[in-house]
C-alpha cells in the first residue's frame, strides 16, 4: 500500500473534486483533512448526486487512506429545524402504505416515544435526526421498503443527508433488478414527473435514465430521486427535452 503523505494525498483529492462538474467546488466550500488515517471530508454541496460523486472521486485517487469520513452535507430545498425534519419524515413513513406494518420510534434527547406500535408490527423504524441529518435504524423485511424509507427521508425538504441504517430480516441478496424496480417507483411516487415516459436500466449499480420529458426540471428531479436510491453507485441521465 502506498505511503500516506497528507499534503500529496490532500492535493489529489482537492484536484478530483475540481475536476467533477457536479461538485462545483466554487460553489460550494468542501473541507478535506486527515485524521488518525482516514480521510475526513466535510461541508455542503448542491444535491445527492453532488455528494456521492465526491466521494466517488476521493476514493478513486486516495487508495492509501484506510477509509474515508464522510461529513458532507446536502444544501436543503428549505432550512428546518431538526424537529420540523423529524416530524415531516415520522410523517411521510405513517403516511406510506407498504410501511404500514411498521412500528415508528422517535429519538429525541435520549427519550424514545413510539408513534406507532402495532401488535403485530413487521418491521421497526427508529429516527433521529441531528443537524438536519436523518438517521434511520431498526428492521424491515425487504430491501424495497429499506429503499422506500431512505427515500421519503430524502424527500423532506429540510433534509441533509439520510444515514440508512436498516437492517432487513430475512436477509436478502441485491440485484440489478431490485435497483431497477425501486427507481421506477420513485419516479411513479413523485408527482412532478411523467413516470411512463422514462425507462430505467441498471448495470452494475449504474442507473441510465431515458425517455423524453417536457422540462428541465423533470429531468432534474428524474435524475436526483433515483441518486436517492440506496445502493445506486452512479446516474447517466439520457431523458431528452420534447416540450
Amino acid at each position: 500500500m502506498e505511503e500516506l503523505t497528507e499534503p500529496r494525498t490532500l492535493d489529489h483529492v482537492r484536484r478530483a473534486l475540481a475536476s467533477t462538474p457536479t461538485v462545483d467546488v466554487h460553489a460550494h466550500r468542501i473541507g478535506l483533512k486527515i485524521e488518525d488515517g482516514a480521510l475526513v471530508i466535510a461541508g455542503e454541496v448542491g444535491s445527492v448526486a453532488a455528494k456521492k460523486l465526491a466521494l466517488e472521486a476521493a476514493a478513486a485517487v486516495a487508495p492509501e487512506v484506510r477509509h474515508i469520513v464522510d461529513r458532507l452535507r446536502v444544501e436543503p430545498a428549505e432550512r428546518q429545524g431538526d424537529r420540523q425534519v423529524r416530524d415531516l419524515v415520522c410523517d411521510a413513513l405513517i403516511g406510506e402504505p407498504a410501511l404500514a406494518e411498521a412500528g415508528i420510534y422517535v429519538h429525541d434527547k435520549g427519550r424514545v416515544d413510539a408513534l406507532r406500535a402495532p401488535d403485530a408490527s413487521r418491521g421497526r423504524i427508529d429516527v433521529t435526526v441531528a443537524e438536519g441529518v436523518v438517521t434511520l435504524d431498526g428492521q424491515v423485511p425487504g430491501l424495497d421498503r429499506k429503499r422506500l424509507a431512505g427515500l421519503l427521508a430524502w424527500w423532506v425538504p429540510g433534509s441533509r443527508d439520510v444515514v440508512n441504517g436498516l437492517a432487513v430480516e430475512p436477509p436478502e441478496d441485491d440485484s440489478d433488478d431490485d435497483i431497477a424496480e425501486a427507481v421506477r417507483l420513485a419516479l411513479e411516487k413523485n408527482p412532478f414527473i411523467h413516470a411512463g415516459q422514462i425507462r430505467v436500466g441498471v448495470r452494475a449499480r449504474v442507473v441510465t435514465l431515458a425517455g423524453a420529458v417536457a422540462s428541465t426540471s423533470e429531468r432534474a428531479m428524474a435524475e436526483n430521486d433515483a441518486w436517492c436510491i440506496f445502493g445506486v453507485d452512479r446516474v447517466i441521465n439520457r431523458i431528452e427535452l420534447r416540450p
